[in-house]
């Protein structure tokens, strides 16, 4: 019993006890973060979606329709059934990468708001992985929205399309993983256009959206394996048109893989950024 009988035995013990060691992953520090993220979006959503949905859409709409009068067939798809499935990555690009890096650097940076929520029971950990889970809910949202406009004109809707916001969604979370630890490595913010102009466009370019790779010569379809875009691409035409077992494990495991990548770096170079 409790020498203090004002003080119950539980009491007691939590005094003399040490404190409770927190978890390396506070599910609860992450859901905070994920609160802030929507109670923002719910102010700026017209604007944000605008701009992730509208740019990929007229990509589809000027090279689908436009060059589909002039390029009848790819690989035995209509050209708008071809574009139409590839620039559900682009969408997945434009709604991650480029709000990672420029959201981060700027909350970092200027607003200096992650010191204030560094100052709260978060840890980098989870305020990275929030903000970049966030982002990929966005991707998986808005990369639907090529896919739907592209049935419009003709692309004949599949219950594998089902998958597609699956996909969306991890590839943008590689992405916004990426784009964060960018934001870290870079000197000053005017330094994102050499990351767009050398990184970005080769990999929007060269991941099978608008073209066959088989074009190319044989190095370029070797170094598109590693383009975490051309396995999005990949696995939303297979879902779309007829999915490949095989083939189609091994892009789901890329892009596993490039989210445990970019993750790892984007939370230690956080950190360094934050706290070391």
């Amino acid at each position: 019993m409790s020498q203090n009988p004002a003080v119950p035995d539980s009491a007691a013990t939590a005094v003399g006890s040490a404190p409770p060691k927190l978890r390396s992953f506070e599910f609860a520090a992450f859901a905070g973060v994920w609160i802030r993220e929507i109670t923002l979006f719910r102010r700026l959503w017209i604007s944000t979606t605008f701009s992730s949905v509208v740019e990929p859409t007229i990509y589809l709409l000027a090279f689908g329709i436009g060059l589909g009068n002039l390029i009848p067939e790819i690989d035995g798809f209509t050209y708008i059934e071809y574009v139409g499935t590839g620039t559900v990555a682009t969408a997945v690009l434009f709604a991650s990468v480029f709000a990672a890096m420029f959201n981060t650097f700027v909350t970092r940076e200027y607003l200096k708001t992650y010191d204030s929520i560094l100052a709260t029971p978060v840890d980098v950990r989870e305020l990275m992985a929030a903000e970049a889970t966030w982002l990929a809910a966005k991707a998986g949202v808005y990369g639907c929205a090529p896919l739907l406009v592209a049935m419009a004109f003709g692309l004949p809707p599949a219950w594998g399309m089902l998958l597609v916001p699956f996909i969306a969604a991890l590839t943008g979370l590689g992405f916004a993983f990426l784009g964060q630890w960018i934001s870290g490595i870079v000197p000053s913010i005017d330094s994102f256009s050499y990351v767009t102009s050398a990184v970005i466009t080769p990999l929007f370019l060269f991941a099978g959206t608008f073209f066959p790779l088989s074009n190319f010569p044989e190095f370029i379809q070797v170094l598109a394996n590693f383009n975490p875009l051309y396995h999005c691409v990949e696995l939303v035409r297979h879902v779309s048109f007829g999915i490949e077992p095989g083939v189609d494990a091994l892009h789901w495991l890329a892009l596993i893989a490039f989210v445990f990548i970019a993750g790892t770096l984007s939370i230690r170079r956080s950190r360094a950024k934050l706290i070391d």
